[in-house]
């Protein structure tokens, strides 16, 4: 696994302006995808030191209910972010063969715009659209 494809500036943001997935785009989305993941990481340690000390014996109804219930919800967010650190790596893979940035469907670039608001993408915003359009029609028709 490659450490580190380039040097970044200091405050580098990519641009339109410069080749799409330039050595510097793709240096910048890797650091953002491992700097993500190390927080999901981080965040389910915490949960998992938390869930650990909820342990206690509770005498109040009320106040077990109420801790299972944030267990749940814990659990539940543990599991997105279970999946999410899946698509991160995936991401970085992509980084790595060279195809990330790109449309899983149409095969053309994905807007800088998008990347930055959600560094996962697979899809272009037009590519998304036209799948979540067919999923609800499928819906529709069961």
């Amino acid at each position: 696994m490659v450490d580190k494809i380039c040097e970044l500036p200091s405050g580098y943001k990519p641009s339109e302006m410069e080749e799409f997935m330039s050595d510097l785009q793709r240096e910048y989305f890797r650091r953002r995808l491992l700097a993500w993941k190390k927080d999901i990481l981080l965040g389910a340690q915490a949960a998992i030191k938390h869930l650990q000390e909820e342990g206690e014996a509770y005498t109040d109804v009320a106040d077990k209910a109420c801790t299972e219930a944030e267990l749940a919800y814990e659990l539940k967010s543990k599991d997105r972010a279970r999946k999410l650190i899946g698509k991160i790596e995936s991401a970085l893979l992509k980084i790595e063969n060279g195809t990330y940035g790109y449309c899983e469907e149409t095969g053309e670039p994905i807007s800088l715009k998008r990347l930055e608001a959600r560094p996962i993408a697979t899809l272009s915003v037009e590519a998304q659209e036209r799948h979540e359009k067919q999923e609800r029609t499928q819906k529709d028709e069961e």
